[in-house]
């Protein structure tokens, strides 16, 4: 799969889907105009999505009735001839009353979704998702999507992600990290998965967070959070702070008196090589402070200015937090 970053939006990539796909139909591409297309495909992997999502509304076209196409269109006559030339409005029209008419539940209950999404080092990337569903991935994170008839399933298999998942209570929307398991039907959450825990915070909305057994569950609200260890143990919720929590969507590290061990955690998620903290003792200093994440070296050049430690580069280009004494 390719992760480089798509540099359109999800909305110029939709247009582009169903421009290409008029096309197809209109059976009239040179063989250059084939290679193109080709070409566009493989890309970025959004850009299949979106085609392949066009392709399965088209197909779901057939299973609504012609008078409630025509309704949803607000238009006198519509033809819904999958093999039929199409014109780019056409295309449009179809992605529109498809959704409209709710035909995603009949497309996924033949042909499912099924999609890969990551992002590299120092990468950010937002996905829509045919459900209108939108996912943001944070540096060097990767989601497994499965949509089918009893639910919507993602699993984040490393990294962190913010979800803003549209409501549909009949279809459940399934977050799982680790052990963890996250259930909504509408609502803005963000989670972590590290390799001994998964976080999970909520925006806005509710949310049921499962653990290794049935008994180990919490029920999170706007402005609470909680994680899941190693064990599959859910902690109760507590209150979180969203807006540091979120800062990674605006490019931003904050810390609000985190432990330095926290610290290099968080920062070795955007460095090639990780930071590490040289003594238990180092690893409890206490630290609130703003920086970016595209320029970490900036936060090491401040850390013994602020604290009393210094900075060591170890042979493997890793960088050392030891005591400055």
């Amino acid at each position: 799969m390719d992760t480089r970053e798509c540099t359109c939006g999800s909305a110029s990539v939709r247009e582009a889907a169903a421009t290409w796909f008029s096309r197809m139909q209109s059976q009239s591409m040179s063989a250059g105009e084939k290679a193109e297309f080709d070409a566009w495909r493989a890309q970025h992997a959004l850009h299949e999505a979106e085609y392949q999502w066009l392709v399965s509304l088209w197909s779901a076209a057939d299973l609504v009735p012609k008078a409630r196409l025509q309704a949803l269109c607000e238009a006198p006559v519509i033809s819904v001839r999958r093999r039929s030339v199409l014109g780019f409005g056409l295309a449009a029209s179809v992605l529109a009353v498809a959704v409209g008419a709710g035909v995603w539940m009949h497309v996924q209950s033949t042909t499912g979704y099924r999609a890969d999404f990551a992002t590299a080092l120092d990468e950010r990337r937002a996905v829509t998702l045919p459900d209108g569903s939108s996912i943001e991935l944070n540096s060097r994170s990767r989601v497994r999507v499965n949509f089918d008839r009893q639910q919507r399933n993602v699993e984040l298999e490393q990294g962190e992600a913010m979800f803003t998942v549209a409501h549909d209570s009949e279809w459940p929307f399934v977050v799982q990290a680790g052990l963890g398991r996250v259930t909504v039907t509408g609502t803005r959450f963000d989670v972590r998965h590290d390799v001994e825990q998964a976080r999970v915070a909520v925006e806005s909305g509710n949310v049921r967070v499962q653990g290794a057994d049935a008994q180990s569950v919490v029920n999170l609200t706007a402005g609470l959070g909680t994680v899941v260890n190693a064990k599959g143990q859910v902690a109760a919720a507590q209150p979180v702070n969203i807006d540091a929590l979120l800062a990674w969507r605006k490019g931003q590290l904050v810390f609000d008196n985190a432990s330095l061990a926290e610290v290099a955690a968080e920062v070795s998620r955007y460095r090639a090589k990780p930071l590490v903290v040289n003594t238990p003792a180092l690893a409890q200093l206490r630290l609130s402070s703003v920086f970016k994440t595209d320029d970490t070296d900036a936060l090491l050049a401040a850390l013994p200015r602020i604290l009393p430690v210094a900075i060591k580069k170890r042979a493997d280009g890793s960088q050392e937090i030891i005591s400055a004494k």
